[in-house]
């Protein structure tokens, strides 16, 4: 299964048992089915309509659908109705978030995770020793922390270092990091960290909405209205260890330029040919492959999101004490 992404303005349709984007090209009206079997989520970039009857079919499917701005932020998800409930296991989730011990050690794990990935990014790009030192200090200072505020504050800490190496990564003089800025982008690599954490984001959601998890019940960030917060939580692993890498290569290898994106003093955002590119790299990362070692058999990245999932699911039933997925590779 794998992610179907729309950059052209149109429509969706349904005919018969299928699924049809139509689009404007020219003077054409041109067509292109929707491989609905082989889909799972869809990521709209552009203006399109949609009625019901197309979305009664995506739905039958278990197709989610994802939204962005003219900025490429994430606006919102459609999410067909969830099939795979488990009152049992939504108790078991929130027994785990009220109970402060319980929640902070996977709030911890999330956080391990994360600099685990970080520190692995910094070691196979060669960076020195001491660039690495205050990042592994920080990582054992995480399993002393007593409260979430503390752990925040370490992994601020972490990626603000983190991202001040930046520039000892990136070999390509027509890019530097300055400083983290999001709010808008205030520059192109912010925009791509901006736009990977987006796509990361909502993949984690899709896998989330595959399994019995419910999405809104949180261990690290604090359970919002109006936001799946589990999907932060657990994206906190999977951003440096695919988002971070695919940007690295894309600048590093000139497969992205200035040209890729609408900059302006304020703000930098990819326009359609550099969201283009980052999606091809990102498809391609996800379906790449690892011999996984416990099952034995080769696994997607995208899948690994999957594995996690059913890792927390194991956790919460009291089957097997929940460890964070760190690469060996």
């Amino acid at each position: 299964m794998r992610r179907f992404y729309i950059n052209s303005n149109g429509r969706i349709k349904r005919k018969e048992n299928s699924i049809t984007f139509e689009f404007e090209e020219g003077s054409e009206i041109k067509k292109r089915d929707i491989p609905i079997n082989d889909i799972d989520s869809i990521h709209i970039f552009s203006e399109v309509d949609i009625n019901t009857k197309a979305l009664n079919l995506i739905s039958q499917y278990d197709i989610t659908i994802h939204v962005y701005n003219y900025y490429n932020f994430y606006s919102g998800s459609y999410v067909p109705r969830k099939k795979n409930v488990s009152g049992i296991l939504l108790i078991d989730q929130v027994k785990y978030h009220i109970d402060p011990e319980s929640r902070h050690y996977l709030a911890v794990s999330f956080i391990e995770g994360a600099i685990f990935h970080i520190i692995r990014n910094l070691r196979k790009n060669s960076l020195p020793t001491e660039d690495i030192e205050d990042l592994e200090k920080n990582l054992e200072k995480i399993f002393t922390t007593k409260t979430t505020e503390e752990l925040m504050a370490i992994e601020g800490n972490t990626r603000k270092k983190y991202y001040q190496l930046f520039n000892k990564i990136i070999k390509n003089n027509d890019f530097f990091f300055n400083k983290r800025g999001k709010n808008p982008p205030i520059d192109p690599i912010n925009a791509l960290i901006s736009f990977g954490n987006s796509l990361m984001y909502n993949s984690v959601l899709s896998e989330i909405y595959r399994t019995q998890l419910d999405p809104t019940i949180s261990y690290l960030h604090a359970p919002q209205e109006k936001r799946f917060s589990l999907c932060l939580d657990l994206a906190e692993i999977f951003k440096p260890l695919i988002i971070d890498p695919i940007i690295f290569s894309l600048i590093n290898k000139k497969m992205i330029n200035k040209s890729d994106f609408d900059i302006d003093l304020d703000y930098a955002y990819l326009n359609e040919e550099g969201r283009k590119k980052f999606l091809k790299a990102y498809e391609e990362k996800m379906e790449e492959t690892i011999k996984h070692r416990k099952l034995n058999r080769n696994v997607s990245y995208k899948y690994l999101i999957r594995l996690e999932c059913y890792k927390l699911i194991k956790h919460f039933i009291t089957d097997e004490v929940y460890k964070p997925f760190k690469a060996w590779w």
